[in-house]
Parts: structure tokens; sequence; C-alpha cells
């Protein structure tokens, strides 16, 4: 399959799919290897097709709807994180990214793409046994989070909700 069929194949798989398609899967479903996924994905991406990377894989953003969004400005524990998060998903949210301001390089951003309680139990999950820090101990526990909802009405009850958590800075 030459280069441009193939990268036809590989929108049809993101459109159909309800959720994220990791490279591995694309990969095999293709015959190529992973560095041509995430080389054709850079492709698509440059001429303007709507893919998002996430830890789970890819996903094409949907179109032609209206998306209402927020940047929270937060500050918890550690321990708070899995709260803080089911608080937002609970509501009906997407936890789009995190965001932090480091003194040194400026800006640090990282799509997270949580929508429900298991992807949040799955991210804490990836987080220990990675034994990563999070993203927002780079910035004394400050961070920004993008949220998507279906309106703003629903932006409104997580922005509630997390202040009345004592979450929102």
């Amino acid at each position: 399959m030459d280069g441009d069929n193939r990268r036809k194949e590989l929108l049809h798989i993101l459109k159909n799919s309800q959720t994220p398609v990791s490279g591995d899967k694309l990969s095999t479903l293709l015959g190529v290897s992973r560095q041509v996924i995430v080389q054709d994905i850079a492709l698509l991406r440059a001429s303007d097709e709507m893919i998002l990377s996430t830890y789970r894989g890819y996903l094409i953003y949907p179109a032609n709807e209206e998306i209402h969004s927020r940047m929270f400005r937060v500050s918890h524990s550690d321990e708070a994180i899995m709260d803080e998060l089911y608080s937002i998903v609970d509501c009906g949210g997407i936890v789009k990214n995190v965001c932090v301001e480091h003194e040194v390089y400026g800006i640090i951003e990282a799509n997270l793409n949580i929508s429900s309680r298991r992807d949040v139990d799955n991210f804490i999950k990836k987080v220990k046994e990675s034994h990563s820090v999070p993203l927002k101990t780079l910035a004394a526990d400050i961070h920004l989070h993008t949220v998507e909802a279906e309106n703003e009405t629903v932006l409104d009850e997580i922005e509630q909700a997390l202040k009345k958590k004592g979450y929102l800075k």
C-alpha cells in the first residue's frame, strides 16, 4: 500500500473509532512500523486533520461541534489529584491538558484527554507505575487545566465543584 492510501486508511480507522487507537495497533493494522505511523500522523496534521495524541492513542477531534472550554488554575496535594480529576469528569468535563509555568522553560503542557473515572484511574496508575512526579511539582503545585464540556452550564458546575473543594487558585 502506498503512503497516500495508507494515510487514507489511517484516517478511516480513526474516524470510525469511538476510543483512541494506539500507534502499535495502527502499525499492526496497516503493516508498517510505529515510526511510519508517527510520520503519517505528522503529515495528516500538516494537512489540517484534527488528530489528537493521548496517552492511550490517537483520535480524531470531533468536527462541527461547538466546543465550550475553560481554563482552571488549581493547586492541591499529590494525594488530591484523583479527587480533582474525578470532580471534573463527574460533572461531565474532559480534562484536555495540564500546564505549568516554569521559571526557566516557560509554559510546559501535556495532553491528557481524560473524560471518565476509568481514564483517571488509568492515568493515576500510569503515574505511579512510572515513578514519575506530577507536572504540577515543577510549579509549587500550581497548574492549569483546559477543560471542555458540552455547554457553559457544565463548566460552571465544574468551577463550583473545584471551588468548594478549595482547589481553585
